[in-house]
């Protein structure tokens, strides 16, 4: 049988990373920049410098002809740009790639980092998405995490987003917090389902090597919650938000209906995008790649020429990456498409590995595609994407 084609499809994303935060959360192993809290685009030589040279490598880079449809800002705290230091990025992008008319420009911001002025001049360059990490309802808990907001911020960072008119506004909840019961945990949903943002994303903690909480905590480690603990969490989150009017559309993400983040569908169906910035990842004709993480890095990158210098990824890879993110996704991934660009053969040796499972019933097949249940099947996401590794990485 011949070896199928993969034919790589044409960009129209942009990922932009803005560094910059107040402090360095406790669980952040992001590459970050901390400029404490007095220091903000307008002010902060450093942010000024790194916009000059994010410019620099955004005019430098290849275009592939279709104008982008969705670009997101993320960071760090993209909040703490100025106005200007926007407007200039934008313009280059626009220059360069070309913005579609609608298209959805998202930005990272965290309460107590702007104010009317600023969202005001974010929203007349084009920003209509507003992701804002509030992370928790609970000062206790804000503190626990290392987060340099308060709980006035919260609620003044969404009378703000409302009175602007910013139609897409979502929040950002953790999960999983040393401290964190399933009682104030519970608070938080209700608390960010009042708020009524068109979108909310639940994240469980991670304890990552390197961070503050790494230093603190094992996990099992008191007082994190455990594992039980957690997974009710889980539960608890999607009984709410889904009772509350929320499609559980992803892993993480709810949405009101019609109201799902375009730019995060796009890594999630594993089509290539572009990314701009320190730590940045891009996935271009069929190769991904990692912008060096430590400033002098990148700028070094940058000036010497930011050459992406990796191999197209193999066929095998794509398949995984392609199951792993899919069935991140509800509607999991069309299985017709699946047998198409990778054969009927790989197709059945899925089927197999995932035979036990199946049988679980955290693995299903509606409609024609191949599907993790919510939420038992959700819970369980790295197990079965484990055994996928395990047999189709052989």
């Amino acid at each position: 049988m011949a070896e199928k084609v993969i034919v790589f499809g044409m960009p129209s994303s942009a990922y932009v990373h803005i560094p910059f935060c107040r402090r360095r959360c406790f669980y952040c192993d992001f590459p970050v920049s901390v400029v404490g809290d007095r220091l903000r685009g307008e002010t902060s030589v450093g942010i000024s410098h790194y916009v000059d040279v994010l410019i620099q490598e955004i005019a430098a880079t290849a275009t592939f002809g279709l104008p982008l449809k969705t670009i997101f800002f993320g960071g760090g705290t993209p909040s703490l740009l100025s106005t200007d230091q926007l407007r200039r990025i934008l313009g280059v992008i626009e220059e360069r790639f070309g913005i579609s008319p609608g298209a959805e420009i998202s930005m990272e911001m965290d309460p107590g980092t702007f104010d009317l002025e600023h969202l005001q001049g974010y929203r007349r360059l084009g920003v209509n998405r507003v992701s804002l990490g509030v992370q928790a309802f609970e000062s206790e808990l804000l503190q626990v995490a290392g987060r340099s907001h308060t709980i006035t911020d919260i609620f003044t960072a969404v009378d703000l987003i409302r009175q602007v008119g910013v139609p897409e506004f979502s929040i950002d909840l953790i999960s999983g917090l040393p401290h964190q019961t399933l009682d104030r945990w519970q608070y938080s949903l209700e608390k960010a389902v009042a708020t009524a943002p068109t979108h909310i994303s639940i994240y469980d903690l991670t304890i990552e090597p390197g961070t503050a909480f790494g230093r603190f905590y094992k996990p099992g480690d008191q007082p994190l919650p455990t594992d039980e603990t957690t997974v009710e969490m889980y539960r608890l989150a999607q009984q709410i938000l889904t009772s509350a009017g929320y499609e559980h559309y992803e892993i993480s993400n709810y949405a009101q209906p019609g109201h799902q983040c375009r730019h995060n569908r796009v890594y999630w169906e594993n089509r290539p995008y572009y990314g701009f910035g320190m730590g940045a990842a891009s996935y271009l004709q069929g190769k991904r790649f990692t912008r060096p993480r430590k400033t002098k890095e990148y700028y070094s990158w940058v000036e010497t020429g930011g050459l992406i210098d990796c191999d197209v990824t193999p066929s095998e890879e794509i398949l995984l990456d392609t199951l792993m993110l899919g069935l991140r996704l509800a509607e999991g991934v069309d299985l017709d498409a699946l047998t198409f660009q990778f054969g009927e053969e790989k197709v059945k040796e899925i089927y197999k590995c995932l035979q036990p499972y199946f049988e679980k019933h955290w693995v299903e097949v509606v409609g024609g595609r191949l599907k993790l249940s919510d939420p038992d099947g959700f819970l369980f996401s790295n197990v079965v994407l484990a055994k996928l590794f395990e047999k189709l990485g052989e």
